[in-house]
Formats: structure tokens, C-alpha cells, sequence
């Protein structure tokens, strides 16, 4: 792309190709979409000012990883160990599992945190948790992860395993639950940073957006396939329940 060269590039991939599409060009325009914090990794200068060719939205699902344990630990209350997986290639791999192991110590959970990058590796990674017997997982934002999201999905069921996904499309597969931006909303604003770029803005002039809203979705009709009763005060907070 830049050889082309071409008049901007987006980066949706994941972290991973914000990084790349950065390392890559210093004057063509690049506009990400990142979990992460752009900051530390190193993306642009501040997000009020990004100051390079770069800007995008920080679309925050990373710094999630609290709240999303929260909200599984509740749904699965008698959990004492809980599973997470992650994928080690993800520039975020490390800074989510720290999140993780402080946000399960202070509900007074084990974690378990394996690893996947492939579809053999979750195979494999999902036997390694039933050996472990966790009690519910928690599937990190990693661009690999989300790719193959079917197979998670059915992984979880045929193992009886609660999990907290990091979208919403995982639920409509068939997952338990999400909390999270909207993808479409936040993959609309990207598309119209793009355009403004197109017609002659600068990226070191645009602040970089975070999402402004989240939803908390759960799919009752699986929820009651593992057994699970979701309290009454849970479904309240719902955005969305599928059934």
C-alpha cells in the first residue's frame, strides 16, 4: 500500500495492524481501530492531540476486562476458578491478563489464563481449561480470537463452560454473553474519520474517539442450555437478551 502509494490506510485488523500500518508510512494518513490504549502503545503522541499521521478510535474493549469479569462472575455466582483466553501474538496479550488476575483476586476468583493463536491451538487450549475445570471463561478482544469465534462458541457448549465474549456477535452465534461497543458503530466511525481525511483534513488535528456507548447482551436462551438462572436484577441491566 504505501509503494502504491495510496491516499489512506485503515487499519481494522486488530491491534496488531494499527502497529504494523504505523511502522509502516510517517506521511501517509493512518486511521485504527484498537481495544488498546493507542497511547501506550505507542500510536499517537496523546489522544486529544495525536500529533503524526495517525489517529482512528480507541475503542476500549481492552480496558473492559474488569466489568466483563464482573458481569460473569455474577451470572455465574458458585464460580471459583475462571478461565481466560488469550491469543500471545496480540500486542494487548500481556496488559489483559495482568487486568485480569488483579480484577479475579479482587472478586476472590482463581484465573487460569491459556493460550491460542490457532484453530488447533483452541482445541487444545479448551482441553487444557475442562482439565483445569474452570467454571466460566473469559475470551480476550484478540483480533485471531474473534476470527474464530464459531468455533469458541461451539467449544464452550460442548464443554458446558460459561463465557463472557468480547462482542456481540458471539451471543448471536449462539455465546452467552457480551459487554462491549457497538462493532457497527464503532466501524462507522472509523468510515467517517476516512472520509474526512479524504477530503483534506490532517490526522494530527483529529482527536482520537473512543465509543460513547456500551451494551451488556446475554442470550438467555443458552444461559438456561448450562443451567444457569440469571437473576432478575441481572436481566434488568440487560441492553439486550436474546432468547
Amino acid at each position: 500500500m504505501v509503494r502504491r502509494p495510496v491516499n489512506v490506510i485503515l487499519a481494522i485488523g486488530g491491534t496488531g495492524a494499527a502497529v504494523a500500518a504505523k511502522g509502516a508510512t510517517a506521511t501517509i494518513p493512518v486511521v485504527f481501530l484498537t481495544g488498546g490504549d493507542p497511547v501506550e502503545l505507542k500510536l499517537v503522541a496523546s489522544l486529544n492531540r495525536p500529533g503524526g499521521n495517525v489517529t482512528g478510535l480507541a475503542f476500549l474493549v481492552n480496558k473492559l476486562v474488569a466489568k466483563r469479569l464482573e458481569l460473569l462472575n455474577e451470572l455465574v455466582p458458585g464460580a471459583t476458578t475462571l478461565g481466560m483466553l488469550v491469543d500471545p501474538t496480540n500486542p494487548n496479550a500481556k496488559a489483559d491478563a495482568t487486568d485480569a488476575q488483579t480484577a479475579a483476586a479482587a472478586l476472590g476468583r482463581k484465573l487460569f489464563v491459556t493460550t491460542a493463536t490457532t484453530r488447533s491451538d483452541i482445541d487444545a487450549a479448551f482441553a487444557a481449561l475442562a482439565a483445569q475445570r474452570v467454571s466460566a471463561l473469559f475470551v480476550a478482544a484478540h483480533a485471531n480470537l474473534l476470527d474464530s469465534g464459531a468455533q469458541l462458541v461451539s467449544l464452550a457448549a460442548r464443554h458446558g463452560i460459561p463465557t463472557s465474549y468480547p462482542a456481540r456477535e458471539y451471543v448471536e452465534a449462539g455465546g452467552l454473553t457480551t459487554y462491549g461497543p457497538n462493532q457497527t458503530d464503532v466501524h462507522r466511525q472509523v468510515g467517517h474519520y476516512v472520509g474526512r481525511i479524504l477530503k483534506g483534513e490532517k490526522p494530527a488535528d483529529m482527536p482520537v474517539e473512543q465509543p460513547t456507548k456500551f451494551g451488556f447482551v446475554i442470550n438467555l436462551k443458552t444461559a438456561k442450555a448450562l443451567g444457569l438462572t440469571v437473576p432478575p436484577t441481572l436481566l434488568a441491566r440487560a441492553d439486550e437478551v436474546i432468547e
